[in-house]
């Protein structure tokens, strides 16, 4: 059976964004499903899993993921309300979540189809979903089992303290500790490790991710990659910006995308891609998802090599 190298685990959602005259528009998105679609669009075969509803507002997500090409057979639709996300202001940022006994924690890993973890090279984590009971604790058990199965472990904690837990901190150490690959922002470092500044911070979590890649984000000051004893620095590509709604989500999803198309490929080049990816979606309204030929025509515009698949 044909199955997906990269799987990522957690929510999809609707952000219900406030328009200048009071009404709302619907935008399909939530952090993990961001970053499956970019892998998608980028040619990783790539699933999505997590639970949406079975209204509208989960047919939009669902047929969204399957014009990039998701396996659909890790996508569950399940009877119950929709997780929405009421963004009041996106400038500065401003919303809240409704969504009790929604559709994304009706997730069950047990309908994935057999099999499905001796194919997956790297499996992903983060988001609200390991701030939403009991969906973090199931998670949190298929990290563990993943990993012990040989598995990379992917993890982009996209710290949102509105939704933090009693159990978070746990749960972010022991996500942390397994995986192979983590993506952070200043802003998450400042939520995740409180009072501390952001290079102690950072210093704090490759204390307790040692053996880990650990990719910075800082928007349009570019992003740092420290990988053992290298640290490599990208700077952000200069575009007209629309907005920066998944642009950390596209940056994870490009940087993992890279590793499993091209693995003999340059740190370098992967750090090229994902800088790519992120620019590439803030010239958009709303998270997009660049496929792979917008990314190597944007790196050879830029004088970078071919990413051609």
């Amino acid at each position: 059976m044909n199955f997906p190298r990269y799987v990522v685990f957690g929510e999809a959602l609707t952000d219900m964004l406030k328009q200048d005259n009071d009404s709302w528009l619907s935008v399909p998105g939530g952090a993990c499903w961001n970053v499956a679609r970019v892998g998608a669009a980028l040619g990783v075969k790539t699933a999505f899993a997590g639970a949406v509803s079975l209204d509208v507002f989960g047919d939009h997500l669902d047929n969204a993921g399957t014009a990039v090409g998701l396996d659909r057979r890790f996508l569950q639709r399940v009877d119950a309300v929709p997780l929405l996300a009421m963004v009041v202001s996106q400038h500065p940022p401003q919303y809240f979540f409704i969504g009790n006994d929604s559709a994304d924690l009706h997730f069950n890993p047990e309908l994935l189809p057999a099999g499905w973890r001796n194919a997956a090279e790297v499996v992903h984590f983060g988001g609200i979903s390991l701030m939403r009971a009991p969906l973090a604790q199931i998670l949190l058990a298929e990290a563990h089992a993943a990993k012990a199965a040989g598995k990379r472990i992917a993890f982009d904690p996209n710290f949102r303290s509105l939704n933090k837990t009693a159990d978070y901190p746990e749960i972010f150490r022991a996500i942390a500790t397994l995986s192979a690959y983590i993506k952070v922002s200043d802003d998450d470092l400042h939520g995740l490790f409180p009072g501390l500044s952001s290079g102690d911070a950072l210093s704090a979590l490759r204390s307790l991710a040692p053996a880990a890649d650990i990719l910075l984000t800082r928007g349009a000051a570019g992003m740092t990659l420290f990988s053992g004893s290298d640290i490599i620095r990208q700077a952000a590509y200069q575009i007209e910006v629309v907005d920066t709604v998944g642009c950390g989500d596209a940056a994870m999803g490009g940087w993992i995308a890279s590793l499993l198309l091209h693995p003999a490929a340059t740190k370098v080049a992967h750090l090229q891609v994902s800088a790519a990816a992120a620019a590439l979606a803030a010239t958009h309204a709303g998270p997009y998802p660049a496929s792979a030929h917008e990314v190597d025509d944007f790196l050879k515009a830029r004088g970078c090599n071919s990413w051609q698949l």
